[in-house]
């Protein structure tokens, strides 16, 4: 792991965190529609839809971890999104952040 570089790292854990929300997403849903859907489980499903739409923004924006927004970007949807998907996110965020700030200096 010594020849990868802080960015390469970056992309992987934003990548993973993205991939772990959408799948832990999804299988909240299938959760709380599939055994209470007539015992008031629409209640219990919007988190699970949060985590879900902030894994598919994590997924497609670990390749642009690189740049500045996106780095700021996948920092505010891995708080959002929570669990270990969105620690591996925000992670991400701040390595990428890390590697814009020392290429500016």
């Amino acid at each position: 792991m010594s020849g990868t570089s802080i960015s390469t790292i970056a992309y992987y854990l934003a990548l993973i965190g993205g991939i772990l929300m959408i799948v832990l997403g999804l299988l909240g849903l299938i959760v709380d529609f599939g055994g209470f859907l007539f015992r008031w489980g629409f209640g219990f499903a919007y988190g699970s839809i949060v985590t879900l739409v902030m894994g598919i923004i994590a997924v497609i924006g670990a390749r642009s971890v690189n740049t500045l927004v996106w780095a700021i970007v996948l920092i505010v949807v891995g708080l959002v999104g929570g669990g270990l998907g969105g620690l591996l996110v925000v992670l991400g965020g701040v390595f990428g952040l890390i590697t814009i700030l020392s290429k500016k200096t």
